[in-house]
């Protein structure tokens, strides 16, 4: 009996914040105040967040709280920083006249539990150019890197997957 209210409680407050981040994807995409697409906006935010709500739960995803909520938008500002960080790596490498690369396979580890944060962890660093997954095998990842810094697995860990999973574990917790 207990275990139900808490989980009607969970869901009923996972459904809210669906629904306000519904909303708010709707009048990022509409960037308009009228009425009637507020109503329209509030309107499919409500009966996708009734739909959604239990796969949401379903799919592992966490319990969304304001705390969760900020570093999951800090989490897309870093992963935006270190993509473009990237970019600009991966560009000097390639005009540079001697192209120094120094490709090769590492493995890193994750203290990540849930298998949709380590997909999350995989494709940001996929996402990130000069490196890319190639396989999760429980809590280690297979990641091909264009210039190898170090092959140990705690070192790898720390240049490649510690910048994304400082978040993760909080958002997943």
């Amino acid at each position: 009996m207990l275990e139900k209210e808490v989980e009607k409680r969970f869901g009923l407050k996972n459904f809210l914040y669906l629904f306000f981040f519904l909303i708010v994807i709707w009048l990022a995409l509409t960037t308009t105040f009228q009425w009637q697409e507020l109503i329209v906006g509030i309107f499919i935010s409500l009966v996708l967040a009734l739909f959604l709500n239990k796969n949401y739960i379903e799919l592992g995803l966490p319990s969304l709280t304001i705390k969760k909520v900020a570093f999951i938008i800090v989490y897309i500002f870093v992963l935006f920083t270190e993509i473009i960080k990237a970019n600009f790596d991966v560009a000097y490498r390639v005009i540079h006249p001697k192209m120094p690369i120094k490709p090769g396979i590492v493995i890193i580890k994750t203290e990540l539990k849930q298998d949709i944060a380590k997909m999350i962890l995989a494709n940001s660093i996929t996402l990130t150019p000069g490196t890319f997954t190639l396989d999760i095998k429980g809590d280690k990842l297979l990641i091909h890197w264009i210039y190898v810094r170090s092959e140990g697995i705690e070192e790898s860990t720390k240049n490649i997957g510690e910048r994304f999973e400082k978040y993760l574990k909080v958002i997943f917790a």
